[in-house]
């Protein structure tokens, strides 16, 4: 959501926000303690309260596809938990199907692919998420593409939501939980033992674990790395810690995401151009940018022009030739044809 929609739809409804998202955004979060996580979901609870009407949601949805636009994506998965939408419209069937067709009318007007991941709350019970997991089921092959798990990764254990995932894995949805960012390898190695875990949001603390390094890249499972989280929250205490470089030359398949825009205040480019202040050259972050598109569920034939956009970009001659802007600075540049990735926690 955009900052200015934010305040208006707020005030359009009477909804008071807290300071940090009126006064002082973006907000200064830290995660690591459940104090922290408090803070943020209370802050990402007040967000999605002032979404009120179905002019709300399309509203929402255009500006994000159109935003995503303006950085340069060319496929979205968008990630959300119906359930916290139900009360306000109809259900959760209702919202799912108004969600979708906001998609579809915004995908339209912007041009940017998109597809939906329904998505299971690990602090509620989970017979919850079997209701959800048979929720996405029903839209499979209809625009929803996985199954996932979201909010605090130190409440629910994976294991605990096997038989849903069970139920989108057999509905031939992929399982995109999250894992591997608040805790560590053991997260991750659960998302993939109990859930069968074909994505990962975040999982960047596997890099604890060389063995489940190795595993992650053999099985080519991709790992949804979003460093502006891992900073924003707290996970690494600056940039430099962040092992993305390690990831990348240990083989794992990276999908650089912007996580929680709204609330940490930067999107996708952002990403980009963090990893080329770790040294990732021009052929790297075309590399990173390959990796995002083939981890997506996007048709062939738009992979295939998002692989081609990107190929072109890297052969351009450098901005003094006429050309790409060269070396730490092309960040912004790599990501003209990528997609985005957002997550919903």
């Amino acid at each position: 959501m955009r900052h200015e929609t934010l305040v208006e739809l707020a005030d359009l409804h009477g909804v008071r926000l807290p300071d940090a998202l009126r006064e002082s955004w973006p907000p200064r979060l830290k995660a690591t303690d459940e104090k922290g996580w408090f803070r943020f979901q209370r802050l990402y609870d007040a967000a999605r309260s002032v979404l009120r009407t179905e002019a709300d949601v399309r509203r929402l949805v255009f500006e994000t596809l159109a935003d995503e636009a303006a950085e340069g994506s060319g496929w979205l998965e968008i990630q959300v938990d119906p359930s916290g939408y139900a009360g306000r419209f109809g259900g959760i069937t209702a919202f799912t199907d108004l969600v979708l067709d906001a998609l579809q009318e915004a995908s339209a007007a912007t041009g940017v692919g998109v597809a939906l991941v329904i998505a299971a709350n690990r602090t509620r019970h989970p017979l919850d998420a079997r209701t959800l997991a048979r929720l996405a089921a029903q839209y499979a092959g209809r625009g929803v593409v996985g199954f996932g798990l979201s909010n605090d990764e130190r409440r629910g254990r994976p294991e605990e939501f096997a038989r849903a995932f069970g139920i989108a894995r057999r509905a031939g949805l992929a399982s995109v939980p999250h894992g591997g960012e608040l805790c560590g390898p053991e997260s991750v190695r659960g998302c993939l033992d109990a859930l069968g875990a074909t994505r990962i949001g975040h999982g960047i603390r596997v890099a604890e674990d060389p063995a489940l390094v190795e595993r992650i890249a053999d099985a080519r499972v991709p790992l949804e790395v979003c460093p502006s989280s891992n900073l924003a929250l707290g996970v690494y205490p600056e940039l430099a810690a962040i092992p993305l470089r390690k990831l990348f030359e240990s083989g794992v398949q990276i999908a650089l995401g912007a996580d929680d825009p709204l609330l940490f205040g930067v999107r996708l480019t952002e990403q980009y151009r963090l990893a080329a202040e770790l040294g990732f050259n021009d052929a790297e972050l075309a590399e990173l940018a390959r990796m995002s598109v083939r981890s997506s569920h996007a048709p062939d034939d738009v992979r295939a022009q998002l692989l081609a956009g990107i190929d072109a970009w890297l052969a351009q001659p450098p901005e003094g030739a006429g050309g790409r802007s060269g070396g730490r600075v092309s960040a912004r540049s790599a990501v003209e044809p990528l997609r985005g990735e957002r997550e919903d926690r």
